[in-house]
């Protein structure tokens, strides 16, 4: 039984996340790295900012930071971006081009009964999740809590299985392969907590799945998570400082009367928002900042 949403401190069924911004110090080596292993298109291009996705829809935006320096060990911020692609096949597409054009940044694979998931870490540290999800009839629910485990997965046989000659050869193709997007976003927190009383109860999603006071899931409609925090490697973090890595998430809810409901609920929990009338941002316990949009 998935958890009922029927409630006005409640974000929308239909939320969505959209694309994550990195701050970088070198614009061109990320870059080629989400273009040519994890195999993004390039939509858009300045001087200092990139943006990539798929099918006109963007997943990652890297903007130059030059003066920045990497957060220190045990800061709050990313955990890892995850890429949602639409089939076994395009997932074992992107997961033969990361292979192919940077095996060294592979990290881990795992099974967790709602998706099929590889890890990666790009060249500046940013924790990177490439994954399917198996259809949401083949999830099980007990207690309004999603059951989810990590179960070893082998890569190669998982690229045996579902890698075509057209994804070994051009596994961009959106023709064949369709698009991507951000299914979730991980973040290292101080304390779960504290994540929860956000996230939860003041940003509106619901909780899914619990570690313990390791990690917490959280989602909109039924989703296995939107976005998850845990305190793996940042137990007892406090605010982040200005450092490299994660730079804005943002998140995109179907209409202004839901973007005006979330910024009275913030507001009254004491949240500091700003709104410039078309998106609504603000910054969670650990400073990470959050930008909320209307998908129309």
């Amino acid at each position: 039984m998935t958890p009922s949403l029927d409630t006005t401190d409640r974000l929308a069924s239909d939320t969505a996340m959209g694309p994550v911004t990195l701050l970088v110090a070198d614009l061109d080596r990320l870059t080629a790295y989400y273009r040519d292993a994890v195999a993004l298109t390039v939509l858009e291009e300045t001087e200092s900012t990139v943006t990539l996705g798929r099918s006109g829809t963007a997943v990652i935006i890297l903007e130059h930071a030059p003066d920045l320096r990497h957060a220190a060990s045990g800061a709050a911020g990313l955990f890892h971006t995850a890429i949602l692609f639409e089939s076994q096949a395009a997932l074992a597409a992107a997961l033969y081009s990361v292979a192919r054009h940077a095996p060294g940044t592979f990290t881990g694979s795992a099974d967790h009964l709602v998706s099929q998931a590889f890890y990666f870490t790009d060249p500046e540290g940013n924790g990177v999740e490439l994954y399917w999800d198996r259809d949401r009839t083949q999830w099980s629910w007990v207690h309004g809590q999603v059951e989810m485990a990590t179960l070893y997965l082998d890569p190669n046989q998982f690229l045996r299985e579902h890698l075509t000659e057209r994804g070994a050869e051009t596994p961009g193709d959106v023709r064949v392969f369709g698009g991507a997007t951000v299914g979730h976003v991980h973040l290292s927190v101080g304390d779960t907590a504290t994540a929860r009383e956000f996230y939860v109860g003041a940003l509106g999603f619901d909780a899914t799945a619990t570690l313990g006071d390791q990690a917490l899931f959280v989602s909109a409609g039924g989703y296995h998570h939107h976005m998850a925090m845990n305190v793996w490697n940042s137990r007892g973090a406090g605010p982040r400082m200005p450092a490299l890595g994660l730079g804005r998430i943002d998140i995109a809810l179907p209409d202004r009367d839901g973007l005006g409901a979330l910024d009275e609920r913030l507001r009254h929990q004491g949240i500091a928002t700003r709104d410039d009338g078309r998106t609504l941002r603000f910054d969670d316990p650990w400073n990470n900042l959050i930008t909320v949009t209307t998908s129309d």
